[in-house]
């Protein structure tokens, strides 16, 4: 669909890039022209038009980390276990256009079952069903009875793990997880501060995976587990949570050895974190805050993902996540650069989306006011667009 958007603001991407009573022009799925709204070239004329004169009109958002296959309850694997593929299969796909809605077109799966991703991925591309575009790992790859074992991922040996990493790729994977710790999803596993694969394995798993042309990302919330994350090359750290027995330890000189390498951290901020602040030790929530807030200040490459799915992680609440990383430090438009241009990156899809330029894919937002000013605005969506196609009808 042809369209040309206009709006009080334009956001392309990069920090501080804006452009006032601008316009974007989408064609054959693509943005075709991004500039003020007095330029707008005379092939637009014959196009349909929207006009958001006190909106601003944006990069569709990237959450680099949920879960379409959870439910949000507290126990995954006994819900699972009552669930069939097929009737999975719907409610992940529900919960796709739920995150389309939101302004949210791209997404990694990192974690499902059987490959439900990998095909709800290829229903969403054929434009069979509204969602955004869907990078899946398939079952991340743990220990037997390891964290998240539930999802069918378990590797005995290091052999078996790279056999699995070999499968993911036949499958179609996208990208591959490890559990580098434990976590809370699992009754009986390590702990989240407690190590599930040493270093030698992890760099092995990673080198399968990169051989293969596929990212990894390593799961770890515990400082031994991002420690032998960062030494095994992986490609983003999930949750990052400085976590050893009894609370929470930030080490600004491993976070510095991180903003050297470039490892994306993606902190999986969610709005139900106060929510897990009630049941945690007194200053959960704000040690973890200032944890991002201090990484942030030593050059961390910090991307936007949310672990959505999970207990407590509704689909779709983007804003309440965003106000939250402000809290911890970082400015709106930094935060928002996380969602869009550098969580692209950090995908791999930098020449794809994550930014509104000439021949990048049309995935963009419309919402009302400045998320630049408050990110609260987030929420007032007026118009998403994903791979040229609108969400839905236009209000």
């Amino acid at each position: 669909m042809d369209i040309l958007l206009t709006a009080g603001r334009v956001l392309p991407g990069p920090v501080g890039e804006r452009v006032p009573d601008g316009a974007v022009l989408v064609r054959d799925g693509r943005v075709a022209w991004v500039g003020p709204r007095a330029g707008i070239p005379a092939e637009a004329a014959a196009v349909p038009r929207r006009d958001f004169p006190g909106g601003t009109i944006l990069p569709g958002l990237i959450d680099v980390h949920v879960h379409l296959a959870f439910d949000t309850g507290p126990d995954p694997a006994a819900m699972f276990a009552a669930v069939s593929d097929d009737e999975l299969y719907e409610r992940m796909a529900a919960r796709a256009a739920t995150l389309l809605r939101a302004g949210v077109t791209t997404v990694r799966d990192l974690g499902d079952r059987n490959g439900l991703a990998i095909r709800l991925r290829d229903e969403i591309a054929a434009g069979r069903r509204p969602g955004p575009r869907v990078l899946s790992a398939a079952a991340p790859i743990t220990p037997p009875d390891g964290h998240c074992h539930f999802l069918g991922g378990e590797a005995a040996t290091t052999a078996d793990a790279l056999e699995l990493v070999r499968r993911h790729a036949r499958a179609g994977a996208d990208l591959v997880k490890v559990m580098a710790t434990g976590g809370y999803l699992t009754n009986g596993g390590a702990l989240p501060w407690e190590a599930q694969f040493d270093t030698a394995a992890l760099k092995a798993i990673t080198a399968e995976a990169h051989g293969l042309g596929l990212r990894v990302a390593a799961h770890a919330h515990g400082l031994v587990g991002i420690r032998a994350a960062l030494d095994a090359d992986v490609d983003t750290i999930e949750h990052c949570g400085w976590e050893v027995a009894g609370g929470t330890r930030p080490d600004p000189g491993l976070m510095r050895e991180l903003a050297a390498s470039g490892v994306a951290v993606c902190p999986t901020v969610h709005h139900g974190w106060p929510g897990i602040a009630a049941r945690r030790e007194p200053g959960w929530l704000e040690d973890r805050l200032t944890a991002i807030g201090r990484a942030r200040e030593l050059g961390v490459t910090l991307v936007f993902g949310t672990d959505t799915g999970v207990r407590g992680a509704e689909f779709g609440r983007v804003a309440e996540a965003f106000a939250l990383l402000v809290r911890a430090g970082q400015p709106p438009a930094e935060v928002i650069a996380s969602a869009t241009v550098e969580a692209a990156r950090a995908c791999g899809l930098a020449g794809v989306t994550g930014r509104l330029a000439p021949g990048l894919a049309a995935d963009l937002l419309v919402v009302d006011g400045d998320p630049t000013a408050d990110v609260a605005a987030i929420a007032a969506v007026r118009h998403v667009v994903a791979a040229g196609r609108p969400a839905e009808p236009a209000p």
